[in-house]
């Protein structure tokens, strides 16, 4: 996702430091060209050969360094870079940058450059709740530079607080939130549902289904990505919500129904990818168990129809897309799923093939309006969801 961008790394005087090693691997793997800057400290703590072998790129330490073709090496950088990210970033270093104060050539850089801008705190929780820091904190995000909240546990020096700096793949989500795509969906408030509901049976069993969320939260992703607010309602999933998405965890049917009118009011795009089943004695197997011999009752009623209500109650200019997973007749089915449900889109896709559908990791989907139908090829859940999108601007 990174083809073509260059990011440089700034490394500080931390233990944490180690840590930015694995992210600047996870970002060649992302094809990005990554250049990395050390203050003298850093190099305490991890070597400058480290990263070198890593990006294969020199590992700058020294402003004044002259073994390399001749430029002004912090400010060829500084134009050069898409991004910069100072992980980890020393109480010292902030209290630098947040005063103007440029003295190595990490300070410098930053200066110089008019490139994104985050930083990734890690320090002791006492410096880190000092109000100096705070304040400094508080000037940089006046400068529009990016705070990366630190993650809370144990320390370095043992003490357990806030003050670490987030594992490589929560920063390298930062990283892709601002740069990896065009935020040509910026202004845009989206709505996306994902991942099964739960229907309780008695206080021990519940009735649910196969979802794994993979696709709603895929769609979440890219959203997100591509500059839109997004808030992803998800039932009880095994997946972590990408950075910058607001997430409001439900576990029935009625939650879901309740959660998504709630936010239906606030939304420009609604995406109903969970999978909300109508659990009536028509299409369930048997309202009876059996449990010791004996009858139990399972007291079964029916859901509401989410994607009804909201075809229903559309506002003016809002999308609605639905989506379909059929085991027979896909494009007959999803084509009277649309008009029923006063939908914009039906994204409809099989079970039958063993690469789409439920918890694998690809899909093929085909999308369907009233006026098109348009097959998507075989490809990753986050391509589909990145082509679902491009079409879902297309209606817009």
């Amino acid at each position: 996702m990174l083809t073509g961008k260059t990011i440089i790394l700034g490394v500080t005087g931390s233990i944490a430091a180690y840590k930015t090693a694995m992210l600047a691997s996870a970002l060649i793997k992302q094809h990005a060209d990554v250049h990395v800057l050390m203050t003298e400290n850093a190099t305490k703590f991890i070597t400058p050969l480290t990263f070198e072998t890593l990006t294969g790129n020199k590992c700058v330490v020294d402003t004044f360094d002259r073994n390399f073709s001749f430029d002004v090496k912090h400010v060829s950088l500084a134009k050069k870079a898409d991004l910069v990210l100072i992980a980890p970033c020393s109480a010292n270093v902030i209290g630098k940058l947040s005063n103007g104060i440029c003295d190595d050539i990490l300070t410098t850089t930053l200066m110089a450059t008019k490139a994104t801008r985050i930083i990734a705190p890690a320090m002791n929780t006492g410096m880190w709740e000092n109000p100096i820091m705070q304040d400094n904190l508080k000037r940089l995000q006046a400068y529009d530079y990016h705070i990366i909240t630190p993650a809370t546990g144990r320390l370095a020096c043992g003490d357990t607080g806030m003050g670490k700096m987030p594992e490589p793949d929560t920063l390298l989500e930062h990283i892709l939130l601002h740069i990896a795509k065009d935020k040509d969906l910026k202004g845009k408030r989206i709505l996306v549902s994902a991942g099964p509901t739960q229907e309780a049976i008695d206080p021990v069993r519940y009735i649910t289904n196969h979802s794994s969320g993979k696709m709603g939260y895929a769609i979440a992703k890219m959203a997100a990505m591509r500059g839109a607010e997004v808030s992803l309602i998800s039932g009880s999933v095994n997946i972590n919500p990408f950075t910058g998405v607001c997430v409001v965890h439900v576990k029935s049917a009625q939650d879901m129904y309740d959660a998504v009118k709630k936010g239906a009011a606030n939304s420009d795009i609604i995406i109903m990818c969970s999978a909300v089943a109508d659990y009536t004695p028509k299409t369930y197997y048997d309202q009876k168990v059996k449990k010791n011999d004996s009858d139990l009752s399972i007291p079964l009623k029916r859901t509401q129809d989410i994607l009804k209500y909201l075809g229903e109650h559309k506002q003016e200019g809002q999308l609605i897309i639905g989506f379909s997973m059929e085991t027979e007749n896909l494009l007959e089915n999803s084509r009277q799923k649309l008009t029923k449900k006063n939908a914009d889109m039906i994204c409809a896709n099989s079970i039958n093939e063993g690469k789409t559908g439920f918890a694998v990791n690809t899909n093929q989907v085909t999308l369907i309006t009233p006026t098109e139908v348009h097959e998507l090829p075989l490809c990753t859940k986050d391509d589909t969801a990145n082509m679902i999108l491009d079409k879902i601007k297309e209606l817009k």
